[in-house]
């Protein structure tokens, strides 16, 4: 199980105690501020405690989701905009306006980790929207997965998320024409 400084020190009672403990190895600091029970704990895990909030998105979720086979080379996470900025090297923090944010927000288990992601319908979404931001390969591999998970996708979601987004039309159009 994995625990934060603050949740330790109502378990030990002091920092002395703490340290006292990871000495012992009854507990072992992974990182800053953050402790587990056992020495090995999956990244994801760690991120999770860190971040409860954030929502796996971008690449990390089309790489999760299956949807592509490139491991992505930090881990993408939406946050509210008025959201504390995230200053971890593993991390790409992407700032979400409120009406967006909770959109499409699921759980999946992945590696045995349960996470915070958003679902294939709104990553399809984002994957138009910001077309121009991708490279046309990984854009045209992650486009043929859709095809080939077309009768998993709920069309109802789509539409509905859609009426958050400007350009909701052309969004769709484009949709109807690459995935359908």
């Amino acid at each position: 199980m994995l625990y934060t400084h603050k949740e330790l020190l109502k378990i030990y009672k002091s920092n002395y105690q703490i340290e006292k403990a990871v000495r012992e190895q009854k507990i072992f600091k992974l990182e800053k501020g953050i402790y587990s029970d056992k020495k090995n704990v999956h990244y994801l895990e760690i991120i999770v405690k860190k971040y409860p909030e954030a929502i796996i998105t971008g690449e990390s979720a089309y790489y999760y989701h299956n949807l592509t086979d490139v491991i992505p080379d930090k881990i993408y996470l939406a946050t509210k905009r008025e959201a504390t900025r995230i200053r971890d090297k593993r991390i790409k923090q992407i700032l979400v306006s409120d009406n967006l944010f909770e959109l499409g927000r699921e759980s999946l288990i992945f590696e045995g980790v349960l996470i915070n992601i958003y679902n294939k319908e709104k990553m399809l979404i984002e994957l138009i929207k910001n077309k121009s931001n991708v490279s046309f390969d990984y854009y045209k591999e992650i486009i043929l997965s859709y095809r080939n998970i077309v009768n998993e996708l709920q069309n109802w979601k789509i539409e509905q998320y859609l009426e958050n987004y400007s350009l909701e039309e052309r969004i769709l159009d484009i949709i109807k024409k690459e995935v359908f």
